[in-house]
């Protein structure tokens, strides 16, 4: 039934009342009846259902259990996340990863996007920084468990280390030499020996040392030879003490024994230096007359262990160290985002900006990273909630004495559900707080998109 209208126009019936139509059959905009469209979506939210709201809701449930599951635990859980060390520490640990991790991904991305844009290799470098996005995080924690390996010779962290440090600084040529109980030498402290008794003008001194492995010594170290006297100076030798084959005598110059090359000897009276000698190749070395009553001292230059590196997975520097895995898988990833997005901004407005008078810093600091920040944003949230999750590097690089030293959430949740001594009731109570973690993060999100979809 039509209706008369003021014009004699009858206007059209509702649609829902036309002839042929019943609101139990509406279809949606795209034409598809919701009958359809929720057979459609049952599947998806079934597995949702299944896979993410039940782990969640169980995982709620039991972390107000004890270890058993079978009693009432309360709060007792939660309380543990705040009162036992090695949680708090990884709490602390995970606060250190959400803030440098990204920080230091995403300003390595956004430098690598604005320099490749630059240089004339741009395409092949960008593929060499994303590259480690292909390796899986197992691959990566190897590779960086031997990075820093302490061994120089099979760490390259340590390589690169000793090497730059020997550069500047001469390493000693005798580490772990001693003399023994029958030797005419003591410990002077500070890792030094000095002589039993001052020496006298016309007198040969003997300074015998043991310790040295001779495949250690100086290549070109000749055979010892005992010193002869020389006027009112001091003369000496200085010698490994050690006749390979065995047969040699303590204390005596034999014909198959080394002279220590280049070792130190100083005089010392009243504990001041008087003068300095060198050993040669044959370990003779000869000192001026004012050393006539003096004591003999072999400096702890002369032992000083050979230098290392750096403890990269000690306690101090594991943490920073995995960081530093991190980054360099993740910063390729932040760097293709931000270039995508360089991409877009419009080129005749950084011209512009140039133009009027801007240098490059300015058009990069006031104009590129303004325009940028949505970018930004996406990969630094992004980044955010993947450290978060942080469990394969830490797992991997870092040795067991260490491992409480660098543990992070995700970690100490393995371990507290299925490590020795297990109580599924505390790693509950942290998957629980990684979700409340997780959250705040993801609404920013949220919200970032869907303010991104209104303009």
């Amino acid at each position: 039934m039509t209706t008369a209208t003021a014009g004699g126009a009858q206007a059209a019936p509702p649609a829902d009342k036309r002839p042929g139509t019943s609101t139990r059959t509406r279809r949606s905009v795209t034409g598809t009846r919701r009958a359809v469209a929720a057979s459609f979506l049952l599947p998806a939210l079934v597995l949702l259902g299944a896979l993410v709201v039940y782990p969640i809701v169980y995982s709620v449930y039991r972390s107000f259990l004890d270890q058993a599951g079978t009693g009432f635990a309360g709060l007792d859980n939660y309380k543990a996340l705040f009162t036992d060390d090695t949680i708090r520490t990884a709490v602390r640990n995970n606060a250190i990863w959400v803030v440098f991790a990204p920080t230091v991904s995403t300003v390595l991305g956004l430098i690598f996007a604005v320099l490749t844009e630059r240089i004339r290799w741009g395409t092949a470098f960008k593929l060499i920084v994303f590259m480690p996005m292909a390796i899986s995080m197992l691959a990566a924690g190897i590779i960086f468990r031997l990075v820093y390996e302490q061994a120089p010779e099979r760490g390259v962290a340590n390589a690169v280390a000793v090497g730059v440090h020997d550069t500047f600084a001469e390493s000693s040529g005798f580490p772990k030499a001693h003399p023994l109980p029958v030797h005419p030498l003591k410990a002077g402290g500070g890792g030094s020996f000095v002589t039993k008794e001052t020496v006298r003008a016309g007198e040969p001194v003997s300074l015998p040392l043991v310790g040295v492995v001779p495949s250690k010594m100086p290549g070109d170290a000749a055979h010892a030879k005992a010193a002869t006297p020389s006027g009112e100076g001091i003369t000496g030798t200085a010698w490994l003490d050690f006749t390979k084959g065995g047969g040699g005598r303590p204390n005596l110059v034999d014909p198959r024994e080394l002279g220590l090359k280049g070792i130190t000897v100083e005089a010392v009276k009243g504990g001041k230096v008087v003068a300095t000698a060198t050993a040669g190749a044959d370990g003779v070395f000869t000192l001026p007359a004012s050393a006539d009553g003096a004591v003999l001292r072999l400096p702890a230059d002369n032992f000083r262990e050979p230098y290392n590196g750096v403890d990269w997975l000690g306690p101090s520097l594991v943490t920073p160290g995995i960081i530093g895995s991190y980054v360099w898988m993740w910063a390729g990833f932040a760097m293709v985002l931000i270039a995508a997005g360089l991409a877009g901004l419009p080129r005749e407005l950084l011209e512009a900006a140039r133009v009027d008078g801007a240098n490059e810093w300015q058009v990069f600091r006031r104009i590129t990273v303004p325009m940028l920040a949505p970018v930004l944003a996406v990969v630094l949230v992004t980044l955010m909630i993947n450290v978060l999750k942080i469990f394969d590097l830490v797992f991997i690089i870092a040795p067991g004495s260490s491992q409480d030293d660098a543990n992070v959430l995700a970690l100490q949740l393995y371990r507290s559900s299925f490590g020795t001594d297990a109580d599924p009731g505390v790693g509950s109570a942290i998957a629980v707080l990684l979700l409340l973690l997780v959250i705040p993060v993801m609404l920013f999100n949220v919200r970032r998109i869907r303010k991104e979809g209104r303009r």
